[in-house]
Order: C-alpha cells, then sequence, then structure tokens
C-alpha cells in the first residue's frame, strides 16, 4: 500500500531530512516523500540526488500569492510554520491520485513501519498527535495541546474543511510569540477535536516520544527494538539535538530533567547519529558548513582578542569548567562513531 508523506526543510536540516527518509526507506519502502526545499542549495542536492520515491519541490514553484504577500512580515522561522498547512493542501490540490497525506516534521526518525499509526486513524479523516508533556511541566501547553510533527489529513469533506480553515489562520498569524489561544501555526490545534468531524487523537506511546515526553514512559529492549511502556517505538522526535564539538552533543535532554538512560543513550539517540553522519556523505554541503564554522571562529577570535588578556583567560577557564561540568553529568555526551559513550 502506498503511503503519501510530506517535510519541509532547508540547507541547514538537509541531513536531518534525509535522515527521516532514510528511516522511512528502511521500515517502509512503498512511500512517496515530497520535500518543500526552502533554498536553492536544498532542491539542487535533492534533484541530483534522485532518491526513489523522494520528490523536492521548489520554493518557486510553491508559493501563491498569499504566501507572497505576507512573506515579508515574517521572520524565516515564521515563514517555514505560515508555510506548514499550505504543504499538504498543495500535494492534495496538485497530485490527484493522493488519498490522504501525512506531514512530518523533519526531525523525526522511523524504527519501525507505522501502520499501527494508520490502523489507528482507521476511517478518520484528520490525525493529530498530543505532546504528552510531564505533569510538573505542564506550563509548556501555552504552546499547544498538540505537536505539529505528524499530521494526518484524508482527502474527504472534514480534511479539506480542516487544512484549508488553517491555511487562512497561518496566513492571517503566524508568528514565533505566544498570544492568548495562538502560537505559532501549532495551538491552532487546540479545538479541532471539537471543531471537526472525524479527527483521531493518537494514543500511541512510541509514536512521537520526545524530549518533553520521555520521562512519561519506561523504555525497555524487547527482541532487539525498543518499546515504551510495552508498546513498539515507532518514531522519535529528535528536537533540539546539536552538535556542539567534534564528538560532542547535546541532546537537549536536560531542558526537561531528563536523566541518563543507556536504552535511551543507545538505542535511539545512537542510531539517529550514525544515520546522520552516514546521510551526510550523500550531500557534498561539508565544504560549506565548514566555511561557516571558519568565519564564527575568526569572529570569535576577534571579539576575544578586544578584551583584557585576564579577562578573557578568566571568561574562558569558566566556560571550560561548565562544559566539563555538563559532560560529568551527561547533559552533553561524547559521541565516536555514532555510538554514544
Amino acid at each position: 500500500m502506498m503511503r503519501y508523506y510530506c517535510t519541509y526543510f532547508d540547507a541547514h536540516y538537509i541531513t536531518r531530512g534525509l535522515a527521516l527518509y532514510d528511516s522511512l526507506r528502511q521500515v517502509s519502502p512503498s512511500f512517496r516523500l515530497w520535500v518543500l526545499c526552502f533554498d536553492d542549495e536544498t532542491f539542487q542536492a535533492l534533484s541530483q540526488l534522485a532518491l526513489l520515491g523522494l520528490e523536492p519541490i521548489a520554493l518557486g514553484d510553491f508559493e501563491d500569492e498569499e504566501l507572497l504577500a505576507v512573506k515579508p512580515t515574517r521572520s524565516r522561522v515564521e515563514y517555514y510554520f505560515t508555510c506548514s498547512p499550505s504543504l499538504p493542501l498543495h500535494i492534495l490540490n496538485h497530485y490527484p491520485e493522493v488519498d490522504m497525506i501525512t506531514y512530518l516534521d523533519s526531525d523525526l526518525y522511523f524504527f519501525r513501519d507505522p501502520q499501527a499509526v494508520y490502523d489507528e486513524l482507521g476511517d478518520g479523516s484528520i490525525a493529530i498527535i498530543e505532546h504528552r508533556h510531564m505533569p510538573e511541566r505542564q506550563d509548556l501547553l501555552r504552546y499547544g495541546i498538540y505537536n505539529v510533527a505528524w499530521l494526518t489529513f484524508r482527502r474527504d469533506e472534514n480534511g479539506m474543511r480542516c487544512l484549508n480553515g488553517w491555511r487562512e489562520q497561518c496566513l492571517d498569524w503566524c508568528y514565533d510569540r505566544v498570544e492568548p489561544h495562538r502560537y505559532a501555526d501549532q495551538k491552532y490545534l487546540d479545538d479541532w477535536p471539537e471543531r471537526f468531524d472525524g479527527v483521531v487523537v493518537l494514543q500511541q506511546k512510541g509514536a512521537n516520544l520526545a524530549p518533553w515526553n520521555v520521562r512519561n514512559d519506561v523504555l525497555r529492549v524487547s527482541n532487539g527494538a525498543v518499546d515504551v511502556d510495552g508498546q513498539p517505538l515507532v518514531f522519535y522526535h529528535f528536537q533540539g539535538l546539536k552538535k556542539v564539538e567534534p564528538y560532542l552533543y547535546d541532546p537537549n535532554l536536560a531542558a526537561f530533567d531528563v536523566r541518563w538512560d543507556p536504552v535511551l543513550a543507545r538505542r535511539i539517540y545512537g542510531p539517529y547519529l550514525r544515520a546522520l553522519a552516514r546521510v551526510s556523505g550523500w550531500v557534498s554541503t561539508g565544504s560549506d558548513h565548514r566555511a561557516r564554522l571558519s568565519t564564527l571562529r575568526q569572529k570569535r577570535s576577534r571579539i576575544y582578542a578586544a578584551d583584557a588578556p585576564l579577562k578573557r583567560l578568566a571568561k574562558q577557564l569558566r566556560d571550560v569548567g561548565r562544559f566539563w561540568l555538563r559532560i560529568l553529568h551527561r547533559q552533553v555526551w561524547i559521541v565516536v562513531k555514532g555510538h554514544v559513550l
């Protein structure tokens, strides 16, 4: 059975987007993934790769008059958010064979076939998924009950009405700040179960496991695969993961008071880090990244040179001390060849 997905990213996220694609290829071979490319570099790279099942969309072929009209009023990330509902709508409007489209965040990674997610949707028109924030972090609900990470829309009256309405909302207001009843593209989802028929709120704990909810559950390895409170891990959301230095990664877990767990580190983050390393060889973006890093280092050197020597030394010692403290507390991980130590 063919499944249809869409996502978007720019050159900064191209390896994450390719890791998402690679994970789908491993667990769900019959799929098409449309990628909205927010810069020419990404479109050219994906076009040259010509990966089976991946179809890049150039920004110029996607933007319409309404999007272009609001583009100058949004920051880069705000414009990306603004495009979220327009992308699945673009697919449904241009590809009549697509009966149901699923939007995916580009920093997801699949560990199992998502058939169980589709089984839960059943004959429903719309699938959304909760953040499932930890009990002591209910303050995060100000950003929305549901997470724009997996969204499925069926080509029926309910799905199209919801998708068109969401697009109108995002065109009208889509900013990276919290206001009553709205935040970016995400908080608009809060009232979907009441406003629209056919909305299914996905209940699987193994779907959209993420830094903000992973402490809710018990992770175990069963038959060589990870289970989440006895349910299979389908996909993980690697939000906030950063490479801070060669061989050092910040998994963004300390922000949610998630402590070191060998299953989480070695069975979830480890495979993802190895996937990122693998797909980075597919595209020739390394020189660009090195050039940007070199420029950043030169700027830092000029800043440090302007400081008094003792002041500069004191700052460096403080930074080193804090850095090693984070390593000792395993808030920053040492990673060698994709293996978390």
